[in-house]
């Protein structure tokens, strides 16, 4: 085992670091997917068949993939970040508020979801559109900062 691998997590951390990734994208595809079902949710008719399995359908996504995956993905983050003293390094910093602004947009969809499934549609269609393209710059930034880690 290199000196790299021996921290908190020991033997351990490149699991850790796997199963970071793997639940990094869960999150991420929920997270696309998210504002899409609200488009698609404020096209049906209100009080609708249609409209109730949106409700049902953003329920799921967020019970069984956004939110389990998005605390597993901070778990492990934290983790990672405390074992290689990650909290040091400005790359890092910057990546991590980003995540924390993610965080943010995904507890917005949360309120969101709540909001159209008790009827209220304050954004249009295109606005959704838009806010669909979040999480892909944020992936783009985290990536880079992550694998070049310019400073």
């Amino acid at each position: 085992m290199t000196a790299a691998l021996i921290g908190l997590l020991g033997n351990a951390y490149l699991w850790v670091k796997a199963g970071h990734l793997i639940f990094v994208i869960f999150w991420m595809a929920g997270l696309f997917m998210m504002p899409r079902f609200f488009v698609y949710h404020q096209e049906a008719a209100p009080g609708s068949a249609e409209e109730k399995l949106w409700v049902d359908r953003e329920q799921r996504l967020l019970r069984i993939i956004l939110k389990p995956s998005m605390a597993i993905v901070w778990l492990f983050g934290l983790a990672l970040a405390l074992d290689t003293g990650a909290f040091a390094q400005g790359w890092f910093l910057l990546k991590f508020a980003i995540v924390l602004a993610l965080s943010a947009y995904h507890g917005w969809m949360v309120g969101y979801a709540r909001r159209l499934a008790a009827g209220e549609r304050r954004l249009s269609g295109r606005t959704l559109r838009m806010l669909n393209e979040v999480p892909g710059v944020a992936a783009v930034l985290i990536v880079i900062l992550a694998i070049v880690k310019p400073f």
